[in-house]
């Protein structure tokens, strides 16, 4: 199974702390080896994209980026013998938007062609690879698309949460219009770099926590006996994190979206879950 791991940070420059902090309670290796490994990140302007062919050496510390960022999404999965990692990997990128999902991606192939049809031309002509991420991430911006909000920089995030659930729902309905018995296991987990929405869809589990200002840091050599007069404390203490995981080593602290809902967070970190998946 794929590995997906999103982050949003109040504080920018401390998202490798953050990430640090991660160390022996998340996981980024799935039950099988991963060919396809994608992290993406923001700096300013831009979003950056890191692929790799295998997560085996990848650390916590490894993902962060080399430059302040606000969020990043990380995706670990096993793509079929004879597609690119070029055009495969997730996660997925269309302008500031960034998106992964886990789940069975066979079992959506069968509904390919409703989703497909109902894209728009533009969106259709972007789908070019041949994994159902690519597929789901269209059906999302079309979303975003038909309520005008794709490039609004004052999106909401509970609104970016329920089109990210209305996405889970129409794949339950051109599951249920193909006559496929059961509907994919989906979660769906989108960022812009300022909001950081997840949606459950069935029953693979995915996990989320909001980690709170400490004053201490390892890789800031920040202790309790470092005076406050020092800016790195008080910076360290301020910063707050919301992390989605996939995969965990230890439980505590977390708490797992339930099925049907949705996790929408906007720059404030706080956290807001939404039902109807």
């Amino acid at each position: 199974m794929s590995v997906i791991l999103a982050a949003l940070t109040s504080d920018p420059n401390l998202l490798r702390c953050e990430l640090h902090r991660l160390q022996g309670q998340v996981l980024l290796h799935g039950d099988s080896r991963a060919n396809a490994v994608g992290v993406g990140s923001y700096a300013q302007d831009e979003v950056l994209l890191r692929r790799y062919a295998s997560s085996e050496a990848l650390t916590l510390d490894a993902l962060a980026p080399p430059h302040e960022s606000d969020a990043l999404l990380f995706h670990a999965g096993q793509l079929p013998v004879g597609l690119s990692l070029e055009e495969n990997t997730q996660p997925f990128r269309s302008r500031r938007w960034l998106f992964a999902h886990q789940g069975d991606g066979q079992g959506l192939e069968p509904l390919r062609a409703a989703l497909m049809d109902a894209l728009p031309d533009h969106l259709r002509r972007q789908v070019r690879g041949g994994t159902a991420g690519e597929l789901l991430f269209a059906t999302f911006l079309k979303n975003l698309r038909e309520l005008g909000r794709t490039e609004d920089p004052r999106l909401e995030a509970e609104v970016a949460g329920r089109v990210l659930s209305d996405t889970a729902r129409e794949v339950a309905r051109a599951s249920a219009q193909a006559g496929v018995l059961r509907t994919p296991a989906l979660n769906l987990v989108a960022t812009n770099g300022t909001l950081l929405a997840a949606t459950r869809l069935g029953e693979l589990p995915v996990f989320f926590t909001r980690l709170e200002g400490a004053a201490e840091c390892e890789l800031c050599e920040v202790t309790p006996s470092t005076p406050d007069t020092q800016p790195a404390v008080s910076a360290h203490r301020r910063r707050h994190t919301v992390v989605v995981a996939s995969h965990l080593k230890r439980p505590a602290g977390w708490v797992e979206l339930a099925q049907g809902h949705t996790l929408a967070v906007g720059p404030d970190l706080q956290l807001h879950e939404l039902t109807g998946t």
